[in-house]
């Protein structure tokens, strides 16, 4: 298992602002699909607790599980690689999620999946996402900065802003977003 501390800063864009960002970034060739698979209680438990548990599928043989919790500052994520066949059987029929994260004693299982085909760049010290998100028959957009230093990486996200014109939009966690059209 590896465990880290994630510090982002995002908005939404429109559909043209990431058309954009990808010319002026010259990311258009770049652009790879990766799905999460969203998992939760029955009462969405871990949605209320600001936590995300997912299995990422990066390609047909990389799964790797995320536990994500939220906090102030950043999230705490706890990962661990899978085989295909444990994330296909996981999505199918469920798991108790303390088999893979201790603090987290409870049965969980597939609510559901969004693509996000996404391109990154290094900029200044941290990395810069481009996300385009599709689920629910609905198509959106975010960028997002990803840093080691909180304080140092918003200032440097609102520059980013300011010099791309783009007007903060907050947006809801990608797992949010995606729950909306709960199976």
């Amino acid at each position: 298992m590896t465990k880290n501390i994630e510090i982002e800063f995002k908005t939404g864009i429109t559909s043209e602002k990431y058309q954009e960002l990808l010319k002026k970034f010259n990311l258009e060739n770049n652009i790879f699909k990766q799905t999460n698979h969203y998992f939760d209680t029955d009462d969405y438990l871990l949605n209320q607790k600001k936590m995300v548990l997912r299995i990422r599928q990066k390609s047909d043989m990389l799964y790797k599980i995320t536990w994500k919790s939220q906090s102030e500052q950043g999230a705490f994520e706890s990962h661990v690689l899978l085989t295909k066949q444990q994330a296909l059987d996981m999505i199918q029929n469920g798991f108790y999620a303390k088999d893979f994260f201790e603090e987290l004693d409870m049965f969980v299982t597939f609510k559901v999946s969004l693509d996000n085909y996404r391109v990154s760049t290094p900029y200044e010290g941290g990395v810069l996402f481009l996300d385009r998100c599709e689920y629910c028959n609905v198509v959106d957009y975010e960028v997002e900065y990803e840093v080691g230093n909180y304080h140092e990486g918003q200032k440097l996200f609102e520059q980013f802003l300011q010099r791309h014109q783009i007007e903060i939009q907050p947006t809801k966690r990608k797992s949010e977003r995606a729950f909306t059209c709960k199976r």
